[in-house]
């Protein structure tokens, strides 16, 4: 049994993602991206049809995002600072969902600013992944920080004794993200850092394994 162990995801927990790519699209691809709608997938635009961006479109720009201009990411405030303090009581790990040949620059980008832990891609649902870390870890106890409710829905399936904090920390993209705490699929929903981190140490240190959750009906 060794340390307890955090599983964090990156995008909107460590480094912000949507604001960078919607300037991005804005600036280079002509393409309008409003999130005040609340549906990412109507939320892209052409400039100059205003037609809604489709499917495949999308994930085009998402790749040549992650492609080219990771740099223009920057850390969410507090995450630095959060996980240094985490570090000193539990081991840290990154859970990102990117193909798994971008794993490397994200890695090198994280460790620019100080976030310097191993990092494993993964790709759909995370629980399977997430397992896969604790099988290798055999951590005293674990807790998951993640940004979607179905990543949370997912791991508590598959891990349901690892504590689950549903954090968005892009405060532009927060008030369109359902919360995972309501739904039952997270313990809680903080989105500031300077609160989280109070109350990950707590858990991770208590040694006790996370209480069952009811799904909401």
């Amino acid at each position: 049994m060794s340390r307890p162990l955090l599983i964090t995801d990156c995008d909107e927990v460590l480094l912000h993602m949507v604001v960078p790519f919607r300037q991005w699209v804005d600036e280079e691809h002509g393409v309008n991206f409003d999130l005040s709608g609340g549906d990412f997938s109507t939320a892209l635009t052409d400039q100059k049809t205003g037609d809604v961006l489709k499917p495949e479109k999308i994930w085009a720009l998402l790749g040549g995002f992650f492609d080219t201009e990771m740099h223009r990411q920057t850390p969410i405030d507090g995450a630095v600072e959060g996980l240094a303090a985490i570090n000193e009581v539990a081991d840290i790990v990154i859970l990102t969902n990117l193909m798994d040949h971008r794993r490397d620059h994200r890695a090198e980008q994280l460790a620019k600013f100080g976030i310097d832990y191993p990092v494993y891609t993964n790709q759909g649902p995370k629980g399977g992944a997430l397992k896969t870390i604790l099988d290798e870890h055999q951590p005293g106890s674990a807790l998951f920080i993640d940004d979607l409710p179905q990543h949370h829905d997912s791991v508590g399936e598959v891990a349901p004794h690892v504590w689950r904090l549903h954090m968005v920390g892009e405060p532009e993209v927060a008030p369109h993200i359902d919360c995972a705490e309501t739904k039952g699929h997270a313990h809680v929903r903080i989105d500031l850092w300077s609160e989280a981190q109070h109350w990950i140490i707590d858990r991770l240190t208590s040694g006790a394994d996370a209480p069952a959750i009811a799904k909401a009906a």
